[in-house]
């Protein structure tokens, strides 16, 4: 997750931009690095802006992957509908 991102949804929450109809507290975070699967042939080195995703982990046990440039909108309807409200 680029520390871009956390300030620009901070901001974005605190101004009343994400919807959010219920308290909201951050989570703890883990950061894990997965081993690219081997592909014959030469290979393109991965877009960065392509291949990071951010894993959300909600209340009720079920786990969201994003890419990290969702938009906030997009990704407030996602949580409500993923999280029951």
């Amino acid at each position: 997750m680029c520390r871009s991102l956390l300030t620009i949804w901070r901001r974005q929450y605190r101004n009343g931009e994400l919807g959010a109809s219920r308290p909201v507290s951050f989570a703890p975070v883990t950061v894990t690095t997965d081993a690219p699967a081997s592909r014959p042939g030469p290979v393109d080195p991965p877009d960065p802006s392509r291949t990071s995703q951010v894993e959300i982990a909600l209340p009720n046990g079920r786990r969201l992957i994003v890419p990290t440039g969702v938009a906030p909108e997009a990704l407030a309807r996602i949580l409500s509908v993923v999280d029951g409200q």
